[in-house]
């Protein structure tokens, strides 16, 4: 197994700082998800100009719907034809049309 990189201890903070801020910022887009305040079609958008947007897991940010559980997120992704471990960025128009189809009618 690959050793992680050497280093050094100014270069370690940094990246734990950067990796902390990028979490926030992913939780955030979570919960205005959950509350209304940002919608699907808006956050696919976004994604295409934000890279911390863009790298979020698409089924984390189904399962931040309201009415959309774990359950339903993941056969909504089966139905699509979208891997579980795909990311937003990656989507392509066929399939973030699909999810936009599919969340308007819940």
């Amino acid at each position: 197994m690959p050793q992680p990189p050497a280093l050094t201890p100014e270069q370690r903070q940094a990246a734990l700082e950067k990796a902390a801020k990028v979490r926030r910022e992913r939780a955030e887009v979570k919960e205005k998800l959950k509350m209304g305040t940002i919608t699907l079609s808006a956050l696919l958008a976004k994604a295409d100009k934000d890279e911390v947007v863009g790298k979020m897991k698409v089924l984390s940010v189904l399962e931040s719907l309201p009415g959309l559980g774990k359950v339903k997120a993941r056969r909504l992704m089966e139905t699509v034809g979208i891997s579980e471990t795909r990311r937003l960025q990656g989507l392509g128009a066929n399939q973030r049309q699909a999810l936009l189809s599919s969340t308007s009618k819940s």
